[in-house]
């Protein structure tokens, strides 16, 4: 599938912004940092998480729980993605039980991703509650699943793509809208 840049939705600075008022938010909503978990769902989601948890952990005085969940194994389309799909660590190194788990990813869309991810964090344990924080709600819901926390909502058609692309992956922070051609 070949994509055509159409626009800059959020570039550097906006993201940068956008993930701060997050995690005052998150402060805000959930009180105590020691009661709160950030799970990031791999990829973007675990970078954004990380970013999110060291903002609170300025804002606060104290960082939250980090860590990284892969969905894979749990994805309902595994078997169209590749004949091998690629399995990568979890790491959840705190207990979960009875903690509001804010798990975060870049983009919302259908909705299915988020579905997988909430049957995988299950498997480590029982949190108290569990938040959804994403950067981009792009709509189009498949399943019945909202953001707690959105950094931007946008509209798109089917034939537009979502692109968030992270410094520490792509070398610069930005969220770029594009067209399938």
């Amino acid at each position: 599938m070949t994509l055509r840049e159409k626009s800059t939705i959020m570039d550097g600075t906006s993201i940068d912004r956008t993930l701060e008022r997050i995690a005052h938010e998150v402060i805000e909503q959930c009180g105590s940092v020691e009661e709160i978990g950030i799970v990031g769902i791999k990829k973007g989601g675990a970078h954004l998480g990380r970013r999110i948890a060291d903002k609170i952990g300025k804002i606060a005085g104290k960082r939250p729980d980090i860590g990284a969940l892969d969905i894979t194994l749990y994805r309902d389309d595994l078997t169209r993605l590749a004949e091998q799909p690629v399995v990568h660590a979890t790491e959840i190194g705190f207990n979960i039980d009875g903690k509001t788990i804010i798990l975060v990813d870049d983009v919302l869309f259908t909705g299915r991703t988020i579905r997988c991810a909430l049957d995988a964090l299950i498997d480590f344990g029982r949190p108290g509650r569990i938040q959804l924080a994403v950067l981009i709600d792009r709509g189009h819901r498949e399943l019945p699943i909202r953001a707690d926390y959105v950094g931007k909502n946008v509209p798109t058609s089917h034939k537009e793509v979502v692109e968030v692309r992270l410094s520490e992956v792509d070398g610069k922070d930005e969220v770029v809208l594009c067209e399938k051609a």
